[in-house]
């Protein structure tokens, strides 16, 4: 297997297991694997976050949004790895619990951009988004 095969292999056991731990609700496995100086984009406010601290913050609000059992699936993943570069897009779904106590799910899109540092893939850039309507 190349090394591009086998650095996108790493990266998708690394965004499932980021995915799982969101399941879980098992912070420091949502924040392992990302740079200190991670910068964020997200769907609500604030829509960028920079460095791991704003990061991490933005996961109470999720939580705050979502229920039991947490929903957060990979539907789609698309990785492209270089030496020590790479992206992942990925088309995901969550279910949040709405004012009147209905689940509804919510796709969205997502977009990682990685760095390999110290032989270790690193998520430096996090993009989530909504299609327009």
């Amino acid at each position: 297997m190349d090394n591009n095969k086998i650095g996108e292999a790493a990266i998708r056991t690394l965004v499932e297991g980021w995915a799982k731990s969101v399941r879980n609700r098992n912070l420091s496995g949502i924040l392992a694997n990302h740079s200190p100086d991670i910068v964020m984009f997200d769907v609500p406010p604030p829509l960028q976050s920079k460095g791991i601290e704003a990061y991490e913050r933005t996961w109470a609000l999720f939580y705050s949004w979502s229920d039991d059992p947490v929903v957060f699936d990979i539907c789609e993943m698309n990785i492209t790895a270089g030496e020590d570069v790479a992206f992942a897009t990925a088309l995901m779904r969550c279910a949040p619990t709405e004012q009147n106590g209905k689940r509804a799910e919510l796709d969205f899109r997502l977009t990682l951009g990685l760095r390999k540092i110290a032989d270790q893939w690193t998520i430096t850039h996090e993009h989530h988004s909504i299609p327009a309507i």
